[in-house]
């Protein structure tokens, strides 16, 4: 019923497989993929230490790490163990357990946040407690009342911070025993510091202790972390999202009758059955059947094509008129749509690298961190001889440039910025997608589902006869097909009543048919009413033995394309459209809304390389789909919107999700992102300088540990007030 023309599968490269070549292979030993999850890792560093020390093993072929899902997946050879790698990994100071490739992680992400969560909530109930206790000693208790409320503190604070600080501690005795530096050993430090003077102080019946400046410190910094974590929850595998379009099952035709195999179980050369309704399990050629087959999770069309004897199918797409026979030339993980998974996993690895301001940041900070407080501690201690005085600047030192400013910064401005672009519909789902969306010259649109809303509209009704319209919507109405569900919603709003037709049938791959009193008419393809093919989307109703008649439709524009295509050239970015559909409609919309490169036909493979050619240009690329030929792209890019009406595996794949069908608020979140970074340089400018005005003072031993916690809350909170600048 359409005009596109046929094309080949979204796989052409997995057209036959020669069986001479599948024999060939059968006894060669194949590679044994392993699952790990890796609980402690959290940045770039992390990434490339995994996947070097992983690489360097026996028999390890390739290892490829995601950050979001905090797994790597490894290829070896078969008699590597997941006992082997854990082992690797352990050496390396990180902590692997072996995954099952079905399982989700969304509730060990839930329980992670509700963890974090409940630690802030005892440090920060806690603090309180303890702070007020401290009023009673800055107001003038003495002697054995002091040291009541100091081990009052004591009986409070102790237990406290080995239970709130724990992630801290694990983490840094984890990068410890792999005899490297994270920012979490300067933090642990400054915590134990802080708690084991002020016990030692206490024990001393001294003065001073810090207790609240040690349970400050866990409150803050769990804060952060938990900001942090909340800009992650809500990220999954696109790949994982493939997977479950996946037929399990198919009916495979043998010499005896039919049977329902899994898909593992199929060879090349087999043929399977597929019904009306239902996505084709494998890649294959139709040996029987026409039909028409709906590919738009593929290829992005927005309307079905014809497919008959001979044709190529591939998995993933659905049969929607008639029954086809298929001979498999691809199943499993051999599919297409297994290998568009692939596509999208590796995609998603590599934009995890992406090292954000914070990491950038903390390369440098930590060991400055140990070198201050250890210059501070051997300086004091040459000087005066008195080491706990020298021990009590050095605390002074740690907590004064422990990195609560520095933790908050980014999660304070990504929290900011996203609750502002939430108002406008736009949910920012990873906590780098607006330092990556800043960075951005580039825009690449889809065409289907994003700048258009993916469904036909009747464009001529108005040219046709009443008598033409009753006949044709009396036809439409019995078909499925979008092109005459259009025209029915179409002539059914204008008032126009069905012609009373008999004998009305559909045609698999061609249309419907029936009689008009005697009389017989069709309504589908061009070819099959004798018409001849225009280069607009069109169906033909034919009367009898009259001229064809042509009903032309157009994909109906999302709300906000114009306005958000115009926002981006005006910031000075290049935009560029790249569809999967016919080259007519996309030249038209192109020149619609002034978009001089634009690419047609392209296959998800052909998406994901422009997409990378860009990125290799040096070019920061926006991508902006909802398909599943989109999510590899998506993935790839570096950095990803979909609407929230997109297919859940383009949704995951992607940074930010547009809840509302209008594009219009794109601009503005490029304004607002950049504005973000700025607010994000800024928070590391007033951490800088508080650590610059600070540290003397604290290094000069002018400083106690408990005038340093109270600078170091100010600092936090400065960022914090900073951050709240962009609501």
């Amino acid at each position: 019923m359409t005009t596109l023309a046929q094309r080949p599968s979204a796989c052409p490269a997995c057209a036959i497989a020669p069986a001479a070549e599948a024999v060939g292979k059968a006894d060669a030993p194949s590679d044994t993929r392993i699952l790990l999850s890796l609980p402690t890792i959290h940045c770039a560093g992390c990434i490339s230490a995994v996947e070097r020390g992983l690489n360097a093993a026996p028999g390890v072929r390739s290892a490829r790490v995601n950050l979001t899902l905090k797994r790597v997946s490894v290829e070896a050879e078969h008699d590597v163990s997941a006992e082997d790698l854990v082992d690797v990994l352990d050496r390396l100071g990180y902590e692997a357990h072996e995954l099952d490739a079905g399982i989700l992680s969304a509730t060990a992400t839930d329980r992670a946040g509700r963890d974090i969560l409940m630690r802030m909530a005892v440090a920060g109930f806690a603090m309180m407690n303890v702070m007020l206790l401290s009023v009673a000693i800055w107001s003038g208790a003495a002697d054995a009342t002091r040291d009541m409320f100091h081990w009052i503190s004591a009986a409070i604070a102790l237990p406290t911070i080995a239970f709130s600080a724990q992630p801290f501690f694990r983490n840094a005795w984890t990068a410890l025993s792999a005899r490297r530096l994270n920012m979490d050993v300067p933090i642990s430090l400054a915590i134990l510091l802080a708690a084991g003077m002020s016990l030692y102080e206490t024990m001393l019946s001294g003065r001073h202790a810090y207790f609240d400046a040690a349970l400050s410190l866990t409150f803050f910094l769990l804060a952060g972390r938990y900001l942090d974590h909340r800009t992650r929850a809500v990220a999954r595998s696109a790949a994982e999202e493939l997977a479950a379009l996946e037929v399990p099952r198919a009916l495979r035709l043998t010499p005896t009758g039919e049977e329902t195999v899994a898909i593992a179980e199929l060879a090349v050369g087999d043929i399977v059955r597929v019904k009306p309704g239902g996505r084709v399990p494998v890649d294959g050629i139709i040996t029987d059947g026409q039909s028409e087959v709906d590919r738009s999770l593929l290829t992005g069309e927005s309307l079905p094509v014809f497919a008959g004897k001979d044709s190529i199918v591939s998995a993933g797409e659905v049969n929607l008129t008639g029954p086809l026979t298929v001979r498999v030339t691809a199943a499993g993980e051999e599919s297409s749509l297994h290998r568009m998974a692939d596509l999208v996993a590796v995609a998603e690895s590599s934009r995890n690298r992406y090292t954000s301001l914070a990491d950038r940041a903390a390369q440098i900070y930590a060991p400055g961190v140990h070198l201050l407080a250890l210059f501070a501690f051997v300086g004091w201690v040459v000087a005066s001889g008195d080491v706990r005085l020298a021990l009590n600047i050095a605390v002074a030192v740690l907590i004064i440039t422990c990195p609560c400013a520095l933790g908050l910064a980014v999660p304070a401005v990504t929290t900011a910025a996203s609750g502002r672009l939430f108002k406008r519909g736009m949910l920012i789902k990873d906590g780098t997608a607006l330092e990556r969306l800043a960075e951005v010259d580039t825009v690449v649109f889809d065409k289907t589902g994003t700048l258009t809303m993916g469904t036909p509209e009747a464009s001529n009704l108005g040219d046709h006869p009443r008598r033409e319209l009753e006949v044709a919507l009396a036809l439409a109405s019995q078909s499925a097909h979008p092109l005459a569900v259009a025209l029915t919603d179409a002539a059914r709003k204008a008032g126009i009543a069905p012609a009373r037709l008999g004998d009305v049938k559909e045609v698999p791959g061609y249309g419907i048919e029936g009689t008009w009193g005697q009389i017989p008419v069709r309504f589908g393809r061009a070819a099959w009413v004798g018409a001849t093919a225009g280069t607009s989307t069109a169906a033909w109703l034919r009367i009898g033995d009259g001229e064809p008649i042509e009903f032309t439709f157009a994909d109906s524009l999302r709300p906000g394309a114009e306005e958000a295509v115009r926002a981006f050239k005006a910031q000075g970015k290049a935009v560029h459209l790249i569809s999967g559909d016919a080259t007519a409609p996309v030249a038209e919309l192109a020149a619609r809304l002034g978009i001089d490169a634009w690419v047609a036909e392209a296959l998800p493979e052909d998406k994901v390389a422009r997409v990378q050619a860009l990125s290799d240009a040096g070019q920061k690329v926006l991508m902006v789909g909802d398909g599943l030929n989109d999510a590899a792209a998506l993935a790839g890019a570096h950095v990803s919107v979909s609407p929230a009406t997109a297919l859940d595996a383009a949704r995951v794949a992607s940074d930010i999700v547009l809840l509302g069908k209008d594009l219009s608020p794109l601009g503005d979140a490029a304004i607002t992102a950049g504005k973000a970074t700025q607010r994000i340089k800024e928070n590391f400018t007033i951490a800088g300088l508080y650590n610059l005005i600070a540290v003397p003072i604290a290094l000069a031993g002018f400083a106690t540990p408990l005038a340093a916690a109270l600078a170091m809350s100010a600092s936090s909170i400065t960022v914090s007030l900073n951050a709240l600048r962009l609501r």
